[in-house]
């Protein structure tokens, strides 16, 4: 494993944001939703795609909490553009499990 300074993870904005929407990512080679998510005042709603299927519905996402990297540069998805890659990690086969805050925290909040 390569080791990172302090100060490259501090580089990297990991903030917690809730989904306003969700739908199937049609234009996705895997099944995927392409979400909106509300980072707060400062970031406002950015989009993402994401390959969650397997565990989550769009009923079940819309109105929860995520935590995402909001500073990558935008990414195109099948047709879609993702302007911030949703954090989750995968279960012993292969599904992924998303991370999130165990309490509401506020919009746009930073991960510490």
């Amino acid at each position: 494993m390569e080791k990172i300074s302090w100060d490259d993870f501090t580089r990297v904005e990991i903030r917690v944001g809730t989904v306003i929407s969700a739908e199937l990512n049609a234009g996705a080679s895997k099944p995927a939703f392409k979400l909106s998510i509300d980072f707060g005042q400062e970031l406002g709603i950015l989009k993402s795609s994401a390959q969650i299927t397997d565990y989550y519905t769009i009923e079940s996402l819309v109105g929860s909490q995520i935590m995402a990297v909001v500073n990558f540069p935008e990414k195109q998805i099948g047709k879609s553009i993702s302007q911030c890659l949703v954090l989750g990690v995968h279960d012993e086969k292969g599904a992924v499990i998303l991370m999130r805050p165990e309490f509401k925290a506020p919009n746009g909040s930073r991960m510490l």
